[in-house]
């Protein structure tokens, strides 16, 4: 059962078939209901209206061997105060559903018989009647009657007549249900052959829609099991013109793999560009060193020092990245920018610290003290590597955020370079010796570790005419 139900198509289309069948069900009851309370409300009408022509005719007193009785086969009884029966049709045989089971009328009683009771049953006769008037209210019962052989279930119809000479009389008389039974049955019969085609029809009209419909699913699929196996982040899904879930589905799987595209080949680009600043300090040193070996009086002791430590802030660098491309969360600790700008300045010549507008430990946030700490360091170093003389690094809050500015007064950033500064291993033309630039990995990790605390690292033009650059932080 679980494979047979194992796909959307065999699913919806049991799903909708259910609800069409429930829906039918509960339709098709509320009309065989329907149905059969009009045609009981007709025949007791009908029998109504024969009971009350029967009923007039006695009171304006028409003898009872006079009476329309067997009109349209219909049972007709004629009952006196008594209960007796005075006046049925010939043809009747059988009677149920009356109170009067007796089909041969008995003997008339006298009048002056009939009167000497009058007084005593105005009350048990119901509603009071004047000699001549027929009742309003009409009792409605059902039974069955015999006719001349044929026996059938008929909707009876009792009216009160009050006559000048044979006192109160009540008139049966019945409408058959023959036609309420077949129309019902009819109605059934119809449905139970109706609605299984109905069903059937819903059912494979809806596995056509739905294989219709998800017919770009299944392409989605197929194109992304070939993208899977040919390893091509290029290729895209195929979007269907329906503008609908679909469509916007195949739209975000593109759009998914557009952005695994460039991450993928940005992790390419990461290693070809790791490797290519790792090869040059690491094949300088290893030069010094094979030189030092068979010369020791030609070691250059500074220059190997100095490609050592570049190469080890390469790696931490490196490190670093990895670990914020690996979604390394920041620690939850508050940090005071003031004092961490302060100590991040100390013994930088040419560097002064300006708290703007607090009190102190009034600028805070929430994060990695290690992690902010080298932001701070790398902007210095970006910024004393461009300044002519002085650099200024401001702090101060604005609103819910923590702003913390590093300005130098050297000739800037020009405006069409401002973002690709923070693409790694990206170095400007004047940065790009070995003395004076870094690997241009410094930006690129500040701005990281800004967007993993909530925030943005930009550079605008600064006061003193060179670069500013503006680390925005939420607030603690």
């Amino acid at each position: 059962m679980s494979r047979l139900l194992g796909s959307v198509r065999a699913r919806a289309t049991l799903g909708a078939t259910l609800v069409v069948a429930v829906a039918l069900v509960a339709a098709g009851t509320a009309v065989l209901l329907s149905l059969r309370s009009n045609l009981l409300g007709e025949a007791g009408t009908q029998a109504e209206r024969s009971a009350r022509e029967v009923a007039t005719e006695l009171a304006v007193g028409t003898p009872y061997a006079d009476l329309s009785l067997d009109v349209d086969d219909r049972p007709v009884q004629v009952v006196d105060e008594d209960g007796t029966l005075v006046a049925a049709g010939e043809d009747l045989e059988r009677i149920t559903g009356t109170g009067v089971d007796a089909v041969k009328p008995q003997p008339a009683a006298s009048p002056g018989d009939a009167g000497d009771d009058d007084g005593d049953d105005d009350d048990d006769a119901g509603e009071p009647l004047e000699p001549g008037e027929i009742g309003e209210r009409t009792t409605i019962s059902d039974g069955s009657a015999t006719i001349d052989g044929d026996t059938e279930d008929y909707r009876f119809a009792a009216v009160p007549v009050e006559t000048e000479d044979r006192g109160r009389l009540t008139v049966y008389a019945g409408a058959p249900l023959s036609a309420e039974h077949g129309a019902v049955n009819t109605a059934l019969t119809v449905m139970l052959i109706g609605f299984p085609v109905l069903l059937a029809v819903v059912g494979w009209v809806t596995w056509l829609v739905t294989r219709r419909a998800l017919r770009p699913v299944e392409g989605i699929r197929r194109e992304m099991a070939a993208i899977t196996a040919s390893e091509d982040l290029a290729r895209r899904v195929p979007v269907p013109g329906t503008h609908d879930e679909v469509a916007r589905l195949a739209s975000t799987t593109n759009e998914t793999l557009a952005a695994l595209e460039a991450s993928v080949e940005r992790q390419r680009r990461f290693v070809a560009d790791a490797s290519h600043e790792l090869r040059s300090p690491i094949a300088s040193l290893r030069t010094q060193l094979e030189v030092a070996a068979a010369h020791p009086e030609l070691l250059d002791l500074d220059g190997a020092v100095e490609d050592t430590v570049r190469l080890q802030r390469l790696a931490a660098d490196l490190l670093l990245l990895a670990r914020l491309d690996a979604g390394e969360r920041p620690a939850d600790a508050r940090v005071d920018l003031a004092v961490l700008a302060q100590e991040e300045a100390a013994g930088r010549a040419g560097v002064s610290v300006r708290e703007e507008g607090g009190e102190t430990g009034a600028v805070t946030v929430a994060g990695s003290r290690g992690q902010l700490g080298r932001v701070l360091a790398n902007l210095l170093d970006n910024a004393q590597r461009h300044a002519r003389s002085a650099v200024v690094v401001s702090v101060r809050r604005d609103g819910g955020l923590a702003v913390v500015g590093v300005a130098d007064d050297g000739d800037g950033v020009p405006e069409a370079d401002r973002e690709r500064i923070f693409e790694r291993f990206v170095r400007l033309d004047d940065a790009r010796s070995r003395d004076d630039g870094g690997a241009g990995l410094g930006l690129a990790i500040a701005r990281d570790v800004a967007v993993r605390h909530g925030g943005t690292l930009t550079v605008h033009g600064g006061p003193a005419g060179g670069a500013l650059f503006e680390l925005r932080l939420p607030a603690a």
